[in-house]
């Protein structure tokens, strides 16, 4: 069996648009949550999101820097990785590159930015890429050509844990010889006045908007819904021939992962976890480790009343009582819920908590006795960590889990 390592990072959140400012402001237990700044939100009832801040978009042969904004966070989470890994793209490899970042829905926010144009009678607003810059495969075509990536190229969409799926897939192309390195991840931008509004409207965002940043409270007794976020994250994929070969650093390994679906409820969780403790119980079967193999877990926690107790559920059933021996956090409590991008935000952190050994706080905690885990609530904890699983469960029922060890 092929194993696949992570050897470069890159990340754009709310609390950080690089990997070293992310992972420091995790530990702290930062929020990003405020007032949404990307509009005026007046007397919204939803007025509240964790967005990135100071972002100066990369500059590009494509001009991405006038593009939208999560094709620019894809860029420079892309850029960011491979920097990182210490890669160049160049006709002796482009070929075995391969480009996979995933969204749930970029081009939302343009698609609503060119309908109030074409109301207000602005016509000129549209451009010759108007339609390019609406679909969501521009986010993983923009990256390729960019840097030059000639080997498989895809952008995936399955709601919250898309880009998690884009890992996974990319796990699984180098496992069958396809590529040799993959650039892959999640990317999201989409606060605007129809999403906040949208989500609203479904029941799934926090009433705390009073207190930006308590309003996401993962696990917590008092939990009452998410906040929306932006933010991008991606990693960098090798084969352990190719990555041992060229002599990089080995950050952490891959070693399985499992996608499963629910069919239960387009937005619901089956309260019954079957779909979500089947994805964890085969990653972990792929993985080949017993479930006293993992330490960690960084959870799918949104933060929302059903959501939240349907992944306890789900772990208790996937670890039996080893469930009571893992450190369980979600990193939503400070960046917000970036939907496309939150698995790979978590997967970076996951890493980090292995290079590091520590696990960052779910902050806003107070512990819920209808969830019998270890949260790590509030303050940071160390853990001589072994291997983790990532969690990332999609608005219809996508059930996406990743599990990653210690680089040996």
């Amino acid at each position: 069996m092929t194993r696949v390592f992570i050897t470069g990072m890159g990340a754009v959140t709310p609390i950080g648009n690089d990997v070293m400012h992310y992972w420091q402001n995790l530990v702290a237990g930062k929020s990003g949550a405020a007032r949404v700044t990307a509009f005026d939100p007046g007397d919204m009832p939803y007025s509240i999101a964790c967005e990135v801040k100071d972002y100066v978009p990369p500059p590009s042969k494509q001009g991405i820097e006038r593009w939208p904004r999560a094709t620019q966070f894809a860029l420079t989470v892309a850029q960011q990785a491979l920097t990182d890994a210490g890669l160049t793209i160049d006709e002796s490899n482009r070929e075995r590159v391969g480009v996979f970042m995933a969204t749930g829905g970029a081009g939302l926010s343009m698609v609503e930015h060119y309908v109030m144009a074409l109301a207000r009678g602005e016509k000129e607003a549209l451009e010759p890429l108007s339609m390019m810059h609406m679909l969501t495969h521009e986010v993983s075509a923009a990256v390729a050509i960019e840097l030059g990536a000639q080997g498989p190229q895809m952008t995936h969409t399955l709601a919250c844990a898309s880009g998690h799926y884009s890992v996974l897939e990319a796990y699984h192309f180098l496992q069958r010889g396809e590529a040799d390195v993959f650039i892959a991840g999640g990317v999201e931008s989409s606060i605007t006045p129809i999403t906040l509004a949208a989500f609203g409207r479904m029941g799934a965002m926090s009433s705390h908007t009073d207190e930006p940043e308590r309003a996401c409270r993962p696990f917590s007794i008092d939990r009452d819904g998410l906040v929306a976020a932006e933010g991008a994250a991606a990693v960098i994929l090798e084969t352990e021939e190719h990555a041992r070969r060229r002599g990089a650093k080995l950050y952490a390994e891959v070693l399985g992962g499992k996608l499963t679906g629910d069919a239960y409820h387009i937005t619901a969780p089956d309260p019954e976890s079957d779909g979500a403790a089947r994805a964890i119980i085969g990653a972990l079967r792929q993985a080949r480790l017993a479930p006293e193999g993992v330490d960690v877990v960084y959870a799918h926690g949104t933060g929302t009343p059903l959501n939240d107790v349907a992944e306890a559920l789900a772990l208790r059933r996937a670890f039996g009582d080893w469930a009571d021996r893992l450190y369980i956090t979600s990193v939503k409590s400070m960046i917000g819920h970036s939907f496309g991008a939150a698995g790979a935000q978590s997967l970076v952190a996951a890493v980090c908590t292995l290079c590091e050994g520590i696990v960052p706080p779910t902050i806003n905690y107070t512990p819920d006795p209808a969830i019998d885990l270890h949260i790590v609530g509030n303050q940071a904890e160390r853990v001589d960590a072994r291997a983790a699983i990532v969690n990332a469960f999609g608005f219809g029922g996508h059930n996406v889990v990743l599990v990653v060890g210690r680089a040996q």
